[in-house]
């Protein structure tokens, strides 16, 4: 019977967690996320110098859940900031919404990302922008918008303490870009942070032929429980009171 368990929790598949390592420079600014080489953006940045990194390797899947472990410090001039990847002051795109990407209000030289979808993000409008000044940094759970760049920090609840931040994949995000925050001119910037990016494990859909053969498995389970439960019926011993 426990063979049968056994086979039958392992016709259900998962999509195992993915796991992956990046640096991220100080340099690396958000408003390139996208954009091929050459593009302009934040009061002389230029791609791909400038240019944020790709987190390479996972595969986002609409409302899948990615968590942060982040480690060291950026800042926005060429003197070490000192600041945890949750950052300091708050300060907001000079430019705005720039390349098809939403302005952000979020601390200075944090770490922050932004979901993209296959297109290059100046082919369509920007969203509305997000405002951690207002929203607050020790949230559960994000669920930002495609080209709507947000505050990532050390992926804890508080400063290198407390709960872990759930962040949710949009729907038709295909790509996950990282940066710091600044105002403008990352040209500049030093320092970087180590991120590895965590996917969530999901249950993924069994094919209709698993699906039979679980069930073909679970109705055998059943069949020999009921025989074993007859059998040591028949053989108890009688009980008196």
């Amino acid at each position: 019977m426990k063979k049968l368990l056994i086979i039958a929790a392992s016709l259900i598949p998962f999509c195992a967690g993915a796991a992956n390592a990046v640096v991220v420079p100080g340099s690396s600014d958000p408003w390139l996320a996208g954009m091929p080489a050459g593009s302009m953006a934040s009061s002389g940045d230029v791609a791909p110098n400038e240019s944020p990194v790709l987190a390479s390797g996972l595969t986002l899947s609409a409302g899948q859940v990615l968590t942060f472990n982040v480690t060291g410090s950026v800042s926005h001039t060429p003197a070490p900031s000192g600041l945890t990847p949750d950052g300091g002051a708050f300060t907001s795109h000079s430019a705005g919404a720039q390349n098809g990407i939403a302005n952000l209000t979020a601390p200075f030289d944090s770490l922050i990302g932004v979901f993209l979808d296959a297109s290059q993000p100046d082919a369509s409008s920007a969203p509305s922008a997000l405002n951690f000044s207002t929203l607050g940094t020790s949230f559960l759970s994000l669920s930002p918008l495609l080209k709507q760049p947000f505050f990532i920090g050390d992926g804890l609840t508080g400063t290198g303490t407390g709960a872990v931040q759930d962040f949710i994949i949009p729907s038709g995000a295909t790509r996950l870009f990282l940066g710091t925050m600044d105002a403008f001119g990352w040209f500049n910037n030093t320092g970087s942070f180590d991120v590895t990016v965590n996917g969530a494990s999901a249950p993924s859909v069994p094919e209709p032929a698993t699906l039979i053969l679980l069930a073909t498995a679970l109705a055998a389970f059943s069949l020999l429980r009921r025989r074993s439960s007859a059998t040591v019926a028949a053989g108890s011993p009688e009980l008196t009171t």
